[in-house]
């Protein structure tokens, strides 16, 4: 099922639509400013294991992430020292995902780890899915198929592709092959470990 919502202005009926189908413990694909993402509530442990098992992510081994709505949402979950909060408001929303020491407010598979991955995007419909839904979405990007790359950026063959393995597939346009900037914060210094399409200020 695609839910096609305006990239600019997005439609109350249809982000609440996709809200339905997450408070539901359902799984999405949905448009980030990098590439298209699986989602699902970060409190809905079924539907996290699914996506990591639809991506074979261990969550005991990698990071999870997921997307806020405001760096005052990240705080919820996430320990934030005074320099970090500097550089998460110079940078978001924006094209990174920031690794923190998680705090314990996380659901349990994200606190095996420890260290979570923290986004805000800067794109306005995952902005209001988060916002309506009032908790973080699992953020984890949908596969690039090195030979047909369409089929990470056109939300028709998304849906082609991966549609019966989710939910709905929310049609924000054409998305990019752009993987965001990862950044770690887990130290006193901070570390890129993966340069994307976001500039650290």
């Amino acid at each position: 099922m695609i839910i096609k919502i305006h990239p600019q202005n997005p439609q109350e009926k249809e982000i609440k639509r996709v809200v339905d189908i997450l408070e539901n413990g359902g799984i999405i694909i949905y448009p980030t400013d990098t590439l298209y993402a699986f989602g699902c509530s970060i409190f809905d442990q079924k539907a996290v294991n699914k996506i990591c098992q639809l991506k074979q992510i261990d969550p005991k081994k990698v990071p999870l992430s997921f997307v806020c709505s405001t760096i005052s949402h990240i705080s919820e979950y996430a320990k934030i020292s005074n320099d970090t909060f500097a550089l998460l408001k110079n940078n978001l929303p924006g094209a990174f995902t920031f690794l923190l020491q998680g705090n314990t407010n996380l659901p349990r598979l994200f606190k095996e780890k420890k260290t979570v991955g923290v986004r805000i995007p800067d794109n306005k419909i995952v902005k209001k899915i988060v916002e309506t839904l009032n908790h973080p979405i699992l953020s984890t990007s949908i596969f690039i198929d090195e030979d047909d790359t369409e089929y990470a950026t056109n939300p028709d063959l998304i849906d082609e592709k991966y549609g019966h393995l989710v939910d709905c597939v929310v049609d924000g346009g054409y998305g990019t092959l752009d993987v965001s900037t990862i950044v770690d914060c887990t130290e006193d210094s901070f570390e890129i470990i993966r340069q994307g399409k976001g500039i650290l200020k």
